[in-house]
């Protein structure tokens, strides 16, 4: 066959095709031509990138051949993520899905084309892709399985056309696109008026003013957020659309809300320049909209003027006590004011360096204005970070440091909710289960639009022995935050892992580790869910990843951070451990 012009070889074969391609063209030729053609020659740049090569591209269709499975999936990640950033800047009804589907097979090429039941699987393999997803076969997962630290969902033998034998799929789970809100999922709209809050356009032209845009932001969030006739989406996840031309319309429904709240900041000087409009998404009409020019000092005017506008625009009635306490704990000195912003931008960068900012800017915050009641109970929830984040080297020293900064801000404004969270989580760690649930049942009662409330509080049931309730938290903490950080995962992790769910439990985990590999814990749940249902090759993979990122692990120093009430909990806990080879 080689003398005719053929020769066989064994490729990793990628296949992709656009979802709803025909619909496309139906409603607009011209615009789905253009947009398929910036979008193709995006993905033959990523598959040139990753050393594949495009062997043939009909209508939708791209074919292309790699010599390595590892980097025709890498490819297969980084085109996925491109393109969910490049459609975020279309219409929803506008915007461009590929599935891709991978396969590892022998094929004849002939003069440069690919022939045989490798491709043939591929195309099918790309046929049973969600749209925006990857699926990969059997035999292309066993070259990419422990070479690359995504997670593989199994999706069951699947027959398919013109192949005699089922084949066995997965599908790739990568949080360079998996963080992308999905589309096609529908959130209920919520039984109050809802609202998701834009972080607002920095429009002074210097972006070491960020700082001030979306602390504002923040802000605002807070301060709604403690009015209970509303339904406030997190900040962690409206803060996913910074940066991105998205429409209202998207928001809206990928966050589950009823209206839109985005704005513009533009501080100069002693000056600032506020644009605020809340719209509603269906009709895209402005319910509300205002400008403030103003000196900076007025800030906090503004914040009020800007609630109390949003309250009387969604017919949101408020009681005489609540009038005016949307911004509690705020200070009146606007130099601790941008002390404090400046903490909350290091804050959420959520690192080891930018948490040892955050706490000294919170400091000198406090330094400014000492009865500055927010700046303590954030100085006391970043201290509570370096416990749970691990970058503390002394986590009894970062919870003394927590507990004192908490008590001081109730002292000085008992209505907020922070310092609540703060003190319930301590308690919990001192043993004192009662004290650690009555505590973080008022952060909630106080602010019942805070995510974090619900995930700390179902922590906190977990180890009082409560799972079944935890998990009904955790269900408000993921809704009020459909974007939810890492963690939430793996507190839902522990309340299938209490109740031997261990396949729920190790999905988990796995979805916490794809959003942060290197935190500790997962890696420690899962050798215990492996050894629990016998699969102990993975918990070995676990144990020594533990080992990998923490050298010194000891099974004593664990049990003294899980604080079971019920003791048989640890120990049936470090009985798993102790059989997935950890000391």
């Amino acid at each position: 066959m080689e003398d005719e012009g053929f020769k066989r070889k064994l490729a990793a074969i990628l296949s992709a095709d656009v979802e709803g391609y025909s619909r496309l063209m139906g409603d607009d030729e011209e615009a789905t031509v253009r947009t398929l053609t910036t979008y193709r020659t995006t993905i033959a740049g990523f598959i040139q990138q990753f050393r594949g090569r495009v062997v043939d591209s009909p209508g939708d269709n791209i074919l292309a051949d790699f010599i390595s499975v590892v980097d025709a999936v890498n490819c297969a990640v980084e085109i996925q993520r491109d393109l969910a950033e490049r459609n975020t800047e279309l219409p929803y009804n506008r915007q461009m899905q590929f599935r891709i589907g991978i396969n590892l097979g022998d094929v004849i090429e002939e003069d440069g084309r690919i022939y045989g039941d490798g491709v043939n699987i591929a195309a099918r393999v790309e046929s049973l892709s969600e749209a925006g997803g990857i699926c990969i076969s059997d035999r292309a997962y066993d070259q990419v399985e422990n070479k690359l630290d995504f997670e593989y969902e199994y999706m069951g033998e699947k027959n398919v056309k013109n192949i005699s034998k089922p084949v066995r799929l997965y599908r790739v789970h990568a949080k360079s696109y998996d963080s992308v809100p999905n589309l096609e999922k529908k959130l209920d709209l919520p039984d109050k008026p809802s609202i998701a809050v834009l972080p607002f356009d920095n429009m002074s032209g210097d972006s070491s003013q960020e700082f001030f845009s979306d602390g504002l932001t923040e802000q605002i969030i807070t301060g709604i957020s403690k009015i209970p006739g509303l339904f406030v989406i997190a900040r962690n996840s409206t803060f996913t659309y910074k940066g991105k031309a998205v429409k209202v319309q998207q928001v809206a429904q990928e966050l589950g809300v009823r209206y839109v709240l985005e704005g513009s900041v533009q501080k100069s000087g002693d000056r600032v320049r506020i644009n605020a409009q809340l719209i509603d998404p269906p009709t895209g009409h402005h319910l509300w909209a205002e400008s403030y020019d103003r000196v900076l000092e007025d800030i906090f005017a503004i914040q009020d003027d800007i609630t109390i506008k949003l309250m009387e625009a969604l017919h949101v009635k408020l009681l005489p006590k609540e009038s005016f306490r949307h911004y509690e704990g705020r200070t009146e000195k606007i130099n601790a004011y941008i002390k404090f912003l400046q903490g909350l931008e290091y804050f959420f960068r959520m690192t080891d360096a930018d948490n040892i900012h955050a706490s000294m800017c919170f400091g000198e915050a406090i330094a400014v204005d000492q009865n500055y009641s927010l700046s303590y109970a954030m100085l006391a929830y970043a201290h509570l970070n370096d416990v749970y984040h691990g970058w503390s080297k002394s986590p009894l020293e970062s919870f003394e440091q927590a507990e004192k900064a908490a008590v001081k801000a109730l002292s000085l404004d008992d209505s907020l909710d922070l310092p609540l969270i703060v003190l319930s989580q301590i308690y919990l760690f001192k043993r004192q289960h009662d004290k650690a649930i009555e505590y973080g049942e008022r952060s909630v009662a106080l602010n019942p639009n805070n995510s974090d409330s619900y995930a700390l509080l179902a922590l906190v049931l977990y180890f009082s022995g409560m799972p079944e309730e935890a998990i009904s938290l955790l269900d408000k903490a993921f809704r009020l935050n459909p974007v939810a950080p890492f963690y939430y995962y793996h507190f839902l992790g522990h309340t299938h892992l209490s109740m031997e769910k261990y396949a729920e439990a190790i999905q988990a985990y796995k979805k916490a580790l794809n959003l942060n590999p290197d935190f500790l814990f997962p890696h420690i749940c899962l050798a215990a869910c492996y050894i629990a249902t016998g699969n102990e090759d993975e918990a070995c993979k676990a144990a020594a990843e533990v080992m990998s990122i923490n050298p010194k692990f000891s099974l004593d120093t664990f049990t003294l951070a899980s604080p079971h009430k019920d003791l048989s909990h640890t120990e049936k806990l470090i009985n798993l451990l102790r059989k997935a080879g950890l000391k």
